[in-house]
């Protein structure tokens, strides 16, 4: 391969995932869009356990929390030591976010993904767990802090591969048809495939007639009316 090809060839979308539970994440990302992406190398996920950096073999990497309350509190130490390795391991010359999975975060929303995918090429993802992670990582690492919703889930890993799916599927190459972006393209909210005539329990039920009657005109004012997916997305 010429210095040229090696030059215009498209480099890969990295995350690095901190969390106590990676099993988590492998169901997920070797399935479907995902598994295609790793394989083909448009996608890189990594994944370190801050059990791992643990001083000692017997520590753990939580602990109670300061004050009383029940649960546990993801140790300062593994987890900082865990992104270290992650910023080792990201892209020399690239460009690195760290991301802080909170219920109190800032909306993650469409924009920000197609913002990652093209400012960056390493997202490092710290997924907490149990009442969440020691407020020194955040002191000392600065990082964004995001939330998927208002509401609260056992742990940052599913937040994580949100944002990974979110992210990569803007990246190109990740999808197999850049015209199966959906956010920037005039689909509509209701899509209907065959066949045209289904019957339910006694009831019958019809693709409209405009979406088969050939006239793009009138299929691009259709699915106007009918709205867009949440979320969309401007160049």
């Amino acid at each position: 391969m010429s210095n040229k090809d090696n030059k215009n060839k498209k480099k890969p979308l990295r995350f690095h995932v901190i969390t106590i539970f990676p099993e988590a994440l492998t169901s997920y990302l070797s399935s479907s869009m995902m598994k295609r992406a790793v394989r083909s190398g448009a996608l890189e996920v990594y994944s370190y356990n801050p059990r791992d950096f643990a001083t000692e073999t017997s520590e753990r990497p939580d602990s109670r929390p300061y004050g009383g309350g029940p649960g546990m509190v993801l140790k300062p130490g593994p987890v900082l030591k865990a992104v270290q390795k992650a910023q080792k391991k990201a892209k020399r010359g690239g460009k690195t976010r760290i991301i802080l999975f909170k219920p109190s975060g800032k909306p993650f929303e469409a924009k920000m993904a197609r913002s990652f995918s093209q400012n960056y090429t390493d997202l490092i993802l710290i997924a907490g767990r149990y009442e969440g992670v020691d407020e020194r990582v955040r002191q000392i690492l600065k990082p964004l802090e995001l939330s998927i919703g208002p509401y609260i889930l056992t742990g940052g890993e599913l937040p994580a591969l949100i944002v990974i799916d979110a992210v990569a599927r803007q990246r190109e190459g990740v999808l197999g048809n850049p015209e199966s972006l959906e956010e920037l393209r005039r689909v509509g909210d209701r899509v209907y495939t065959r066949p045209s005539s289904f019957s339910w329990e006694g009831k019958t039920y019809r693709v409209p007639k405009v979406l088969m009657s050939g006239n793009h005109r009138d299929i691009e004012s259709y699915r106007a009316k009918q709205g867009r997916p949440t979320g969309r997305l401007t160049r």
